[in-house]
């Protein structure tokens, strides 16, 4: 029987009754084999019987009032080759919350025929509000190897807890409630985990999941990185992509850079972007050894370019007397809101963390949104600081405008997260001295942010994590990934972070898309070397599929960038080392 999505609870079918062969064991046309699992008492349910399946609370380790299964499809096998995904079973279901007025979790766990005997979650966007479906591939996952369900991974994820309205994953609105806004900052990670479990086991009559991977990027980054830290029993391993980790922090960041792009003249338009943009790479491509089109030695650019001394193809960048005169040169407004993006924010007040910074972004070299014919760029837009200028009320989200992505981010922040006042003039809050607002920002940085330093729980029970970032990403500042990373090694020593942690930085790529250096990169099976066959990370190699499609550079651990040896082909990784100087 088919259950409609619509409907709030289902007359409770738990799995012991179906275990207990009330319904038939699995078989027959409706899936076809199952992968033998590990021994168990129970019978393994078909794709089918799984329909109905109540979850009961005491099953799930944080207050719910438990979870329904609404819906299951067996999808064929499709694909050859690499996208090859074998038939499997698509499980939708909804976790219920304890607040009356608080929206589901809606999840997905997709549950392959032949199962590998591992699980593989995956982690959302922006402000998540739609379900992170499991189908697809890790974040920078190369297209010629097998997406993790294509290998035969029990796959899953969720909405994190609400649906999102017409803004997509800029959607701040479920803020306004305290269980919505606490299952975002986390807690619906261990409530989908557990969930998924449940359906897991019942479906292969296992006891025993061999493995579980977390793979996310962007704020799925800093649910990886919360999943490991706060319930390292439930993962084995994590692939960590440009991680929003301290993502209130980073909202009080959104908020200076909002406030100065909103001033008279401020916020370039795109091809002033490409001034800027043009002007950098001519004064720092060359530093890394090689004129190739990819700033590597980023720290050496950050510590020697100056916007308003540069020029370009020999003139000088500057407006003549820091006026606006056109698309020919940079106003000193400006000049100064692309220094405000490149340093840190100095709060006046320590945040949960007892930090009170958050550090600027890598700005030079970096696309913001540049005149570009690759289909890539308009992702690149929309993810940077987007067509219109911030104001307030904030412009809307539609599909060819929006203002800077963060600036939407720190609009809705203030008005449902810190104020929870949707009238509320997000541009009059000031993030370094927010007055009767600052206890409550305090508090929502240590609601959201993934604070600890110490992960060994998850370093004793064998965890390894991949981390990695785009030099050039314009919406999570690679420096604060610097800053966990640094973090991490003060607080445990770098020889026991090295066992069990690797970070790397790729020059040129941006945030989940590039037009420079779109990167991919199989970390799946380096982790899955890693942790099962105990085979630490050899040499990676990153390939780039957009800017010069195929080229490929080495992947250096942090604080190493690519350096061109001299000689060679200058799209090949062996033409580098990884250098420090």
């Amino acid at each position: 029987m088919r259950i409609d999505k619509g409907q709030s609870l289902l007359a409770p079918v738990t799995a012991a009754v179906m275990a207990a062969g009330v319904l038939a064991a699995c078989g027959g046309s409706d899936d076809g084999p199952v992968a033998a699992p590990a021994a168990s008492t129970q019978a393994p349910m078909t794709c089918a019987q799984l329909n109905g399946m109540n979850i009961p609370a005491a099953s799930i380790g944080l207050p719910t009032t438990g979870a329904t299964v609404t819906s299951t499809q067996v999808v064929p096998a499709a694909g050859t080759g690499a996208t090859a995904v074998g038939e499997y079973c698509r499980v939708q279901g909804d976790i219920n919350p304890v607040d009356p007025t608080a929206p589901k979790i809606k999840f997905q766990v997709n549950l392959p025929t032949t199962w590998n005997s591992k699980a593989m979650m995956f982690g959302g966007g922006g402000y998540n509000g739609t379900i992170a479906t499991g189908i697809g591939n890790v974040p920078a996952g190369p297209a010629n190897q097998p997406v993790p369900l294509g290998r035969g991974y029990a796959t899953f994820g969720s909405d994190s807890g609400h649906q999102a309205n017409a803004a997509g994953s800029r959607d701040g609105s479920f803020g306004a409630n305290n269980e919505a806004l606490r299952n975002f900052s986390g807690d619906a990670l261990k409530k989908t985990r557990d969930a998924a479990m449940a359906i897991i086991k019942a479906r292969y009559a296992t006891d025993t999941v061999q493995k579980t991977y977390f793979a996310g990027g962007s704020t799925g980054g800093r649910e990886a990185l919360l999943a490991v830290q706060n319930w390292p029993q439930d993962f084995d391993g994590a692939i960590v992509l440009y991680p929003a980790w301290n993502a209130a922090a980073l909202d009080l960041q959104f908020g200076r850079i909002t406030r100065e792009l909103a001033k008279p003249g401020a916020y370039p338009n795109r091809a002033e972007r490409k001034l800027m943009y043009d002007a950098s790479m001519e004064a720092c491509d060359g530093l890394d050894g090689v004129r190739d089109g990819l700033i590597s030695n980023v720290s050496q650019c950050n510590a020697t370019f100056n916007l308003a001394t540069a020029t370009l193809n020999g003139a000088p960048l500057r407006c003549p007397d820091g006026l606006d005169t056109g698309d020919t040169c940079l106003s000193d407004a400006q000049i100064a809101a692309f220094n405000v993006m490149n340093t840190p924010i100095v709060l006046n007040y320590a945040l949960a963390s007892g930090e009170t910074t958050y550090p600027g972004f890598n700005t030079w070299g970096t696309d913001f949104g540049i005149p570009g014919t690759s289909p890539l760029q308009p992702t690149v837009l929309t993810l940077s600081l987007g067509t219109d200028q911030p104001a307030n009320p904030m412009p809307p989200v539609t599909a060819t405008t929006s203002p800077p992505y963060g600036s939407t981010f720190w609009d809705q922040w203030v008005k449902y997260f810190v104020t929870r006042d949707p009238n509320f003039n997000s541009l009059a809050l000031d993030p370094q001295n927010p007055g009767p607002w600052q206890a409550r920002i305090v508090e929502l940085t240590g609601i959201q942010d993934a604070n600890k330093t110490d992960l060994s729980p998850f370093l004793n029970k064998g965890g390894k994590i991949l981390m990695a970032h785009g030099s050039h990403d314009a919406l999570v500042s690679t420096r604060a990934t610097q800053q966990y990373y640094d973090r991490l090694r003060n607080a445990m020593g770098a020889a026991r972070v090295d066992s069990f942690m690797r970070y790397y930085e790729i020059p040129g790529y941006g945030h989940a898309a590039s037009s420079v250096f779109n990167a991919a990169w199989d970390s799946l099976t380096t982790l899955e070397n890693w942790v099962e066959k105990g085979v630490a990370p050899p040499n990676q190699t990153v390939a780039d599929t957009a800017g010069v499609p195929g080229r490929t550079r080495p992947l250096c651990d942090y604080p190493s960038w690519p350096k061109y040896r001299g000689s060679g082909d200058v799209n090949v990784a062996q033409s580098y080392t990884c250098a420090t100087q």
